[in-house]
């Protein structure tokens, strides 16, 4: 996030909840003129579904991976609507997107949203949040809520925030290096070997400034304090300023040797993906740990590409579907994201060959038929099994870290 765009943003922030302050006394006013329908927490869950059948429901997502787009295109939108007559429609647009969006909503007195759900992660979650533009709690309404174990720290926590039913849990991933194996017979495990080998093979690695290059940054903050736990909870000034500062002291002690020689750095995945693929570089990454067989089966890594994850450990979470608080169909998209939850649709998702994404279920709370199914899922060929790396998960620091790492990543490293 450019240094303008960020306190563009937190200006906006500021009128937003100043204008939503002085509105208060008739907030209850405006949910119940703004949709013609009864709020879905009034009902039970077959009026749900009468209340959403025929509706139409926005969903705003990313959709920068043709998997995620097939599943979606090819596997939702055709079952949600032969099975509950409800039309989805999807709208690309992610993070600050999002946020921008439902921002200039708010500022225009807009009573129903062009937006009625949302895929996000905690730092969206965290601004949705602070303007007051999540409708919720309403996972407890969810039948299938029943199979998600809420007690599971990567799940009930996003960013080290309380999910609180304000948002559903639709997939957890593991940040994982994907490496050259025929170039690399032993990749890196540990920050000094790390170091080691970037500075052995010049050129061959390097960090992207987006989202999942910022994930890694975190993880190696995380392994330079004295225990994970320590940058868990709130943000701490004084945590991030001490660890931020020798993190930044590694980076630019091997950023000589990095691809380009450290004066250029990738601003998305898909360049650093497409020079791993042909030799130029060594390394690439990605939020999710099973990615790289979609990848081979996709046909944008050779064969050779496997994933893992440091000793050191990264990050874990899990990403969400929200409701927008001004949606015309909150019932249509809570059934939505109903389906999405269910056995059967996070088992396809599961497969490698669809998506790969890890599911939010609880295996042993499903019944004997989808335990099976779930256990004998073909396994990964490519991947670490998850089973395997789960001991080197770590959570999601608070939204307040990233925020400062982007801005601190250009400053003290990319110059």
């Amino acid at each position: 996030m450019k240094r303008s765009s960020f306190f563009t943003i937190l200006f906006s922030f500021s009128l937003i909840i100043l204008l939503i302050s002085c509105g208060g006394s008739n907030d209850s006013k405006n949910d119940h003129q703004q949709s013609k329908n009864t709020d879905p927490a009034q009902l039970t869950w077959k009026e749900v579904e009468v209340q959403a059948k025929g509706q139409t429901v926005n969903l705003m997502m990313w959709m920068g991976d043709p998997f995620i787009n097939a599943y979606i295109k090819k596997y939702v939108q055709p079952q949600v609507k032969a099975k509950y007559d409800i039309n989805l429609n999807v709208i690309s647009g992610q993070g600050k997107e999002i946020v921008s969006a439902l921002m200039a909503e708010l500022e225009a007195g807009k009573k129903n949203s062009e937006v009625d759900m949302m895929w996000m992660n905690g730092e969206t979650f965290f601004q949705l949040k602070q303007i007051k533009a999540l409708y919720g709690p309403f996972t407890d309404k969810l039948p299938n809520a029943k199979y998600i174990n809420f007690d599971n720290k990567f799940i009930n926590t996003d960013f080290q925030q309380p999910v609180e039913g304000m948002e559903c849990p639709w997939g957890n991933v593991q940040l994982a290096l994907i490496y050259n194996s025929e170039k690399v017979k032993n990749p890196p495990m540990t920050l000094d070997e790390l170091e080691k080998f970037v500075k052995e093979n010049p050129g061959k690695f390097t960090i992207g400034t987006e989202f999942t290059g910022i994930t890694l940054l975190k993880s190696l903050m995380i392994a330079m304090a004295d225990k994970p736990e320590e940058l868990y909870g709130k943000f701490d000034q004084a945590k991030y300023e001490k660890y931020a500062k020798k993190l930044w002291v590694y980076l630019n002690r091997i950023k000589p040797y990095f691809w380009k020689e450290g004066k250029t750095f990738p601003s998305t995945l898909a360049p650093m993906h497409q020079m791993f693929a042909n030799g130029e570089l060594y390394f690439t990454m990605s939020n999710n740990d099973c990615e790289v067989d979609n990848k081979i089966a996709q046909g944008t890594f050779p064969n050779w590409a496997r994933a893992y994850v440091l000793k050191s450990g990264t990050i874990q979470n899990s990403h969400y579907m929200s409701i927008t608080k001004n949606s015309p169909n909150k019932a249509a998209a809570m059934q939505v994201i109903n389906f999405m939850i269910s056995p059967e649709a996070q088992y396809e998702k599961f497969k490698p060959e669809v998506w790969g994404d890890g599911t939010i279920l609880d295996i042993s709370k499903l019944p004997k038929e989808w335990q099976d199914k779930f256990s004998n899922v073909p396994s990964r060929k490519y991947a670490p099994k998850r089973a395997d790396i789960q001991q080197y998960a770590l959570m999601e620091l608070a939204p307040e870290y990233m925020i400062r790492l982007y801005e601190d990543f250009r400053k003290e490293v990319i110059q």
